[in-house]
């Protein structure tokens, strides 16, 4: 088996691919800020139901992919765009572009030939991910799981101002006010989304089918509509959109380690139960007053980056961390 461990802001996603690169496992976990107690806990839930199977190469990825891949020994870290690129890849043949909207980022990537010649991310304005519609569900008093089929339930959608969150919920609070129904509310905070998608992250962009979407809010119907919409072709949401990156990572250390000859450095599931630790400190060595972030496993130190002369690098200790760095 080939583990891939994608840890976010909002979620942890871990899988299981077999020999063929078909995902066997996959779960999908809230981090809450803590990255280490998810991934912990995924790999527990993940051990128990796959006891027994020898994992060949484990990849990670994510905002959080260099201390994952400290923590548990991957044989490869790679960022988020590579890894949703080659999911996608995979999942939907011939894909030319991919739409990719999270908890608290968004990108868009566009392939050709099997290859990405361009993407765009977006990671300062809370506009256009997840994070806003689950703020904008709950204002409304929503479940989230309901929004996407209140939306397609619209008959007329009303425009809503999306180029900012503040200015969005206002808008949406005064057209309350002026007796639009809920439904059609969802439905223009669905497309206002999605422009705002467009115009930050697809402008100038050639966007052509096949469009994959993926990340969390693929389960969004409304959103999708919207796209459709907007576009004018048909999207396609992968059977396993909302691990994607995940996937991507496990495929990565997949080809990796059918080229390479040495053993995995995954430390085993068993590292569920270990204790692990993360301190910071400033270093006023010089001007630059470096952020230091270091971890110990079990009371001994495996790593430290943040320096930009080396002066604290960890040496031997941790082949994973120097491999990061």
């Amino acid at each position: 088996m080939y583990l891939g461990i994608d840890v976010g802001s909002v979620s942890t996603n871990i899988v299981l691919l077999d020999e063929k690169g078909v995902v066997q496992a996959e779960e999908y976990l809230r981090t809450h800020g803590q990255p280490i107690e998810a991934i912990q806990q995924g790999l527990k839930m993940v051990g128990k139901q796959w006891e027994g199977f020898k994992i060949r190469g484990v990849g990670t990825t994510g905002s959080a992919r260099y201390l994952a891949g400290v923590i548990v020994g991957a044989d490869v870290v790679k960022n988020e765009i590579t890894a949703h690129a080659v999911a996608a890849l995979q999942e939907v043949p011939g894909v030319r572009t991919v739409l990719e909207i999270g908890g608290q980022d968004s990108k868009i990537i566009i392939l050709r030939n099997g290859i990405a010649v361009d993407f765009a991310m977006n990671t300062v304005c809370a506009a256009g991910t997840g994070s806003f519609l689950d703020q904008q569900a709950n204002r409304l008093r929503i479940p989230i799981e309901e929004f996407g089929d209140l939306a397609l339930n619209a008959k007329a959608a009303v425009r809503i101002a999306g180029r900012c969150t503040v200015f969005a919920e206002s808008d949406m609070i005064h057209k309350q006010q002026m007796g639009y129904t809920r439904e059609d509310i969802i439905a223009g905070l669905c497309e206002a989304m999605v422009r705002n998608y467009l115009n930050n992250l697809g402008k100038g962009k050639e966007i052509i089918p096949p469009i994959s979407f993926q990340g969390g809010v693929a389960a969004n119907k409304g959103i999708r509509a919207a796209f459709e919409k907007e576009l004018g072709h048909n999207i396609t949401i992968p059977e396993h959109y909302y691990v994607m990156g995940a996937v991507g990572c496990a495929l990565l250390a997949k080809e990796f380690m059918e080229m390479s000859p040495q053993e995995t450095r995954f430390k085993g599931f068993e590292l569920s139960e270990w204790s692990f630790k993360t301190t910071g400190f400033e270093c006023n060595g010089c001007s630059n007053c470096c952020e230091i972030v270091e971890i110990r496993e079990e009371g001994d130190l495996i790593a430290r980056w943040g320096d930009r002369c080396g002066k604290w690098q960890v040496s031997e200790k941790a082949k994973v961390a120097e491999s990061i760095k």
